[in-house]
């Protein structure tokens, strides 16, 4: 099966050889995104609800870019630095999906990019 990429100018743009997020046939792969601010390029400020909704922001132009919602997401996969940061990423977590939820796993890292808490990637499925 052939892949095919999309991207969003709203999302930052791929720091290395990989794609904001590929197709396979009606999944959509989209790789992590850290809390960078597209606009400049950098690390927001702020603690990790506010970096968890950031993720989001970029994951969703990349999602949109492809025709979809974030009500067509399956699975998440979330990576924190600190699991004692879990409770926050939680509660900003919590307002960008309904029911039913997608399926998540969340892991602790030792480190990620620019010294961000966490990254997300997500798996969405056009209907």
């Amino acid at each position: 099966m052939p892949r095919s990429s999309t991207h969003s100018d709203h999302a930052p743009k791929a720091i290395g050889p990989y794609s904001q997020a590929i197709w396979a046939g009606d999944l959509l792969y989209c790789s992590g995104q850290t809390p960078i601010d597209p606009a400049v390029g950098t690390l927001i400020e702020g603690d990790v609800e506010a970096q968890t909704h950031r993720c989001f922001d970029n994951l969703q132009a990349v999602v949109e870019s492809a025709g979809l919602t974030m009500d067509d997401v399956i699975k998440c996969n979330v990576y924190l630095v600190d699991m004692a940061d879990f409770p926050h990423m939680n509660k900003a977590y919590g307002t960008r999906f309904s029911q039913p939820y997608p399926a998540r796993t969340t892991v602790a890292v030792a480190g990620l990019p620019l010294g961000a808490r966490v990254e997300i990637e997500l798996v969405a499925r056009k209907s």
